[in-house]
């Protein structure tokens, strides 16, 4: 009787360890299973397989260097490689992207030492239309209709490819940028046109100067200088003349011209997508810009109050009416297509990214009319442009990056930056310091506004790739 009840109790003291180890224990692995290396893989492992890893390795590495210099994150840099690899067969294969380098490295069995390869990003120099057509060269060789040695002649031709209009055009299209980013601020025509004409001033000195090699620091402080100087001259000069001029919103516009150049949504999507070390590398490349655009314009600020120019009232932005909106909204498109088209992108490229700024620009004037926060208005907007960006990918227009960088421009905070910087030079340093870092915030959330609507578009999407992947295997009279 004693052993039965003993046997019964062990019985139960089983079962109740067993119950709380389902309940307490984790039953699934913590990682994936590992791949198992066997005879019959590393026989597959021919001389013409381990000929062409090198060659597929270069041309997935230049690709993705391209992309990246185009403001490309570093994870999606990171996917499109992989992918790219794989689809040439290449399975046993780690990517790994750092700052400006990306190094490639595959299994070749064994015997052998793997197959590298090492990338570097030598600029940032964004052109639209080398990422479009890269970017089809990617679909294309995904689905299998590319050799890796057609492929490489393509990318070649890509590289070599001279840009799709002259440089003239590109400058007025900066011209451009900055007369729709001052009518999107509610500036008059005079406004309008001297933002004009100090953009593209700036285009064309700093092209001389980058020739010459100067540092892009310096060439973003003469940006904020010339920015700066010739709405301050006219505001001197317009009580002569018998007009009246406020420059506050001219030289705003010009440092949203300026500040479209740095990879702002890059750089903060490699923060939220877990590439840290690049996203730092990105973020004080960027920060050191803004100070050097900040350096330009506070210079040309203060010897203007040291020659007795009279004081320019700063003044903030205002919520425009009803009736104002239709106008605003089409300089928000305005400012978006310029800008594309100033970095080379195709006519498509071009409307598409129109269609981003417009939907970009009446969320955040609706948002802001509803007395939201400025940062908040921003995140939502640049969520918008984010959905457009992929929308248009689906419609085989752009690139959703080309729609995400050039759909933000009309928001950059360019008044906010001016403002700051103007009541540090009056010693009015908690106003300013506020007022910058609210800019950083506007800047830091388009950026995470952008990369969250690219998400969310993609998560539907693939729900109803997937439903509809399901419902015809339901239909199919074929499947068993």
């Amino acid at each position: 009787m004693d052993v039965t009840r003993e046997r019964a109790g062990q019985q139960w003291r089983a079962r109740r360890r067993e119950i709380v180890n389902r309940i307490v224990r984790e039953t699934d692995p913590p990682t994936g299973s590992l791949p198992k290396l066997t005879a019959s893989l590393d026989a597959q492992l021919d001389e013409a397989y381990r000929e062409r890893v090198g060659e597929v390795l270069d041309l997935a590495g230049s690709i993705g260097a391209i992309m990246m210099s185009s403001g490309m994150p570093a994870t999606a840099t990171m996917e499109q490689v992989s992918g790219i690899v794989s689809a040439y067969g290449i399975e046993r294969c780690q990517v790994d992207v750092i700052s400006t380098t990306i190094h490639v490295a595959a299994y070749r069995g064994p015997t052998s030492a793997p197959a590298t390869t090492l990338h570097t990003v030598q600029s940032r120099s964004i052109d639209f239309s080398r990422l479009a057509a890269v970017d089809r060269l990617v679909v294309r060789i995904r689905a299998g209709q590319v050799s890796p040695s057609d492929a490489r002649d393509e990318l070649d031709a890509i590289v070599t490819a001279p840009h799709p209009y002259k440089r003239w055009v590109a400058t007025l299209a900066w011209g451009a940028l900055a007369f729709a980013t001052a009518g999107t601020l509610g500036a008059g025509l005079l406004a309008c046109l001297v933002s004009a004409l100090s953009a593209m001033t700036v285009d064309r000195v700093n092209r001389r100067l980058n020739r010459h090699g100067l540092p892009f620091f310096f060439q973003y402080a003469v940006g904020g200088a010339i920015a700066t100087a010739p709405p301050l001259a006219l505001y001197w000069l317009s009580p002569r003349l018998g007009w009246t001029f406020e420059p506050t919103v001219a030289i705003a516009a010009g440092l949203v011209v300026l500040l479209a150049g740095l990879s702002l949504v890059g750089s903060v999507g490699d923060v939220i997508t877990g590439a840290p070390v690049t996203a730092a590398g990105r973020f004080f490349e960027l920060l050191m810009m803004t100070a050097a655009t900040i350096a330009g314009v506070a210079l040309v600020l203060h010897l203007a109050n040291r020659f007795g120019a009279p004081f320019v009232a700063i003044s903030g932005y205002a919520p425009p009416a009803l009736a104002e909106l239709p106008a605003r909204v089409a300089f928000g498109a305005a400012s978006a297509a310029a800008y594309a088209l100033a970095c080379y992108a195709e006519r498509t490229a071009a409307v598409a990214a129109a269609f981003g700024g417009a939907a970009g620009t009446i969320a955040v004037l609706l948002i802001q009319g509803a007395g939201l926060d400025p940062v908040m208005a921003s995140f939502v907007a640049a969520v918008f442009i984010g959905l457009v960006g992929r929308l248009m990918e689906r419609r085989n227009l752009a690139p959703p990056l080309v729609v995400s960088i050039a759909g933000i421009v009309p928001l950059l905070p360019g008044l906010a930056l001016l403002h700051g910087i103007y009541a540090i030079l009056n010693d009015q340093h908690a106003v300013g310091f506020g007022s910058v870092l609210n800019a950083l915030a506007i800047g830091t959330a388009l950026a995470a506004g952008v990369t969250l609507g690219e998400w969310s578009s993609w998560q539907v999407r693939r729900r109803r790739l997937a439903d509809r992947r399901l419902g015809t295997r339901a239909v199919d009279p074929s499947t068993p």
